[in-house]
């Protein structure tokens, strides 16, 4: 009877064993496409910074994986980028090798994300052939295929807004559309992983903080949608002083001006809302610090350090890449361009951390 059970509680430890080792093996799966979302953005950022966005006039999924080979191809391709407004009215002194500068990027853009669809499509068929998926976990990873899919779609509405004989630039709000569609593909891949990797007794219950922490995401997605109006309007250029504004810290005739259209406006808005999330994530940490002395768990002891540090990292990369504004070059990557771009990672590092954060917090704990 003894050997019975002591066999049968050894089974049950492999069987648990072999469990975790499979939900970690689709757990680091799962982050190997987080990680190929956060380049993919950054990506996103280098075409947009050197204005290589339009380069590519045609939406070809499956034969664009390819770019020109021949010289007739590539005429063909410069010849569908001198029919657009950014080409007659900006770029109409490039030559064929300006042209092929910026194509690299867009078309870089385009295959990075087909790289990704590979590396999630193959990582599914073989996971699920092997038995490594739970039943509750087909229909999540079927959404969150639905979401790579859309967000192709989104990007290529986008590009298809610039694509015309009046605009020189894509339009910021579709820019803003393509940005959170790839934010919300990156926090819901994350979020997956997350629920295969932080077991029950890691977790953290506080119903306050619960609330603050999912009204800062709410603070964070509205500044980030006013980021990439920045972006989109070549706004930085428009107000690179600070703490001020051009000379005041609220706009003259603010609420006679366009809240989503008008440069000085969306400085104004996106600073506001960065004011008020740092003041916010202050008083989260001390918050979350305050359960950390009386739950003693280490590993929420080191994510509560997380969106602290971030956001100050972020809001002083904010600060001196709105001073750099000067320095930008249209279709040029300097000091500038650096900057954004590690203010839109750190942004993105941000976001993560408050997803983390909102994964571990639970309201109250169930029995």
């Amino acid at each position: 009877m003894f050997l019975v059970v002591q066999t049968v509680i050894l089974q049950g430890k492999q069987n648990l064993l072999s469990e975790q080792r499979k939900n970690r093996a689709v757990a680091n799966w799962l982050l190997v496409g987080v990680g190929m979302i956060i380049i993919q953005v950054l990506l996103g950022g280098v075409t947009r910074l050197t204005g290589s966005g339009l380069s590519i006039t045609e939406w070809k999924p499956i034969m664009g994986a390819l770019p020109p080979t021949t010289d007739d191809a590539w005429n063909e391709a410069f010849n569908g980028y001198k029919q657009i407004a950014q080409y007659k009215y900006m770029n109409s002194h490039f030559e064929l090798s300006d042209f092929k500068f910026i194509f690299f990027w867009e078309w870089f853009h385009r295959l990075w994300a087909r790289l990704l669809g590979v590396v999630f499509g193959i990582g599914f068929i073989f996971f699920l052939i092997r038995g490594y998926f739970k039943k509750d976990m087909v229909v999540p990873l079927v959404i969150l295929f639905v979401l790579g899919g859309a967000q192709g779609l989104v990007g290529w509405i986008m590009v298809a807004s610039g694509l015309n004989d009046t605009n020189l630039y894509v339009d910021h709000i579709k820019l803003a559309m393509h940005f959170i569609a790839a934010l919300i593909l990156l926090c819901y891949t994350l979020w997956f992983a997350l629920k295969l990797l932080i077991p029950a007794d890691k977790l953290v219950y506080d119903s306050r903080l619960k609330n603050i922490t999912l009204v800062s995401i709410v603070l964070l997605t509205i500044q980030l949608i006013y980021g990439a109006f920045m972006a989109g309007l070549k706004a930085a250029m428009s107000a690179a002083t600070w703490p001020d504004i051009n000379g005041s810290f609220i706009p003259d005739n603010i609420w006679g001006q366009s809240f989503v259209n008008h440069p000085i406006n969306i400085h104004f808005v996106h600073r506001t809302l960065a004011y008020l999330l740092f003041g916010l994530l202050m008083f989260w940490f001390g918050r979350a610090s305050k359960i950390y002395k009386q739950s003693v768990n280490k590993l929420w002891g080191k994510v509560r350090w997380w969106p602290f540090v971030l956001v100050w990292v972020q809001v002083i990369l904010g600060i001196v890449t709105v001073l750099a504004a000067p320095t930008m070059q249209f279709g040029k990557f300097g000091s500038f361009e650096i900057l954004a771009e590690l203010h839109q990672l750190f942004a993105m590092f941000l976001l993560m951390s408050l997803v983390v954060s909102t994964y571990m917090i639970r309201s109250k704990k169930v029995v």
